[in-house]
């Protein structure tokens, strides 16, 4: 596999990072990506997925666009109010670059369809905006091997891992326990800063192509806390747990395990 003179031009400056390489470029567009949710982080992510030459993503959401969204979420513009947010991302990433194949999915993952939608994709971009939804992508993604990107933002901060399963920690292993419903307050209720996302998003792209290329050092065992009023990121190790109903070892003997807490 060779790229061609307009892949050449239009991955220039990225082909000439001294970490990078033709070959890198060439597992990029020979891999795919599925990213749930087209919102806050969904639109930074999917944008530089798209942008860098991943060969072929989904965009999972079934809801459409609303006013309240477009501070935060920039694939979806003023006229495209009331548009389904996965047909109208899929039109802009298209446009951005239309040498990547783009296939929107307007439905809510769930147990019912989740291992059909993940099933056979490279990596997956884990943008949605509920623990309910982000344990069983989390889950699924352990039972089929696929390596995940996992993140959350809230307010000013934010936070995102990656997850090679049965090799690092999964969000299982670093939160154990799903929080009660009501618990942690929802973006509707706390609210998030636009620019939080896009910097979460956007670190969630970057640890996507680090595992679909082999570039770089993942955030395997690692959660990035992103803090955005002070600018101070942390790292908090973690690790995986035998024990973890996601990915451990059904015949393990508990052994506990690093937790730490979910930024609020």
């Amino acid at each position: 596999m060779t790229l061609s003179d307009s892949e050449l031009v239009r991955y220039s400056r990225q082909l000439v990072i001294g970490e990078w390489s033709a070959a890198a470029q060439e597992r990029l567009r020979s891999g795919s990506a599925m990213v749930i949710g087209a919102g806050a982080l969904g639109c930074p992510a999917a944008t530089y997925l798209a942008a860098a030459g991943v060969g072929r993503i989904g965009v999972v959401d079934d809801d459409e666009v609303e006013l309240s969204n477009l501070h935060r979420q920039p694939l979806h513009l003023t006229p495209d109010i009331g548009a389904r947010k996965a047909d109208n991302a899929a039109v802009k990433l298209g446009f951005l670059n239309p040498e990547v194949v783009i296939e929107p999915f307007p439905a809510r993952l769930e147990a019912a369809n989740a291992e059909a939608l993940l099933a056979g994709t490279d990596v997956v971009v884990d943008c949605s905006d509920s623990f309910a939804t982000r344990y069983l992508v989390n889950d699924t993604c352990c039972a089929l091997g696929v390596p995940l990107v996992e993140a959350g933002v809230l307010g000013l901060s934010g936070l995102v891992m990656a997850i090679r399963p049965r090799e690092s920690a999964c969000y299982r292993c670093a939160f154990p326990v799903e929080p009660e419903p009501g618990a942690v307050p929802s973006c509707r209720e706390a609210g998030v800063l636009g620019a939080v996302g896009g910097i979460v998003g956007s670190f969630q792209a970057l640890e996507a192509i680090k595992l679909l290329t082999g570039v770089g050092e993942p955030l395997l065992d690692r959660i990035l806390q992103i803090e955005g009023a002070s600018a101070a990121p942390m790292a908090i190790a973690t690790r995986r747990r035998e024990d973890c109903p996601a990915c451990g070892d059904p015949a393990a003997t508990p052994v506990g395990g690093v937790a730490v807490e979910e930024p609020a």
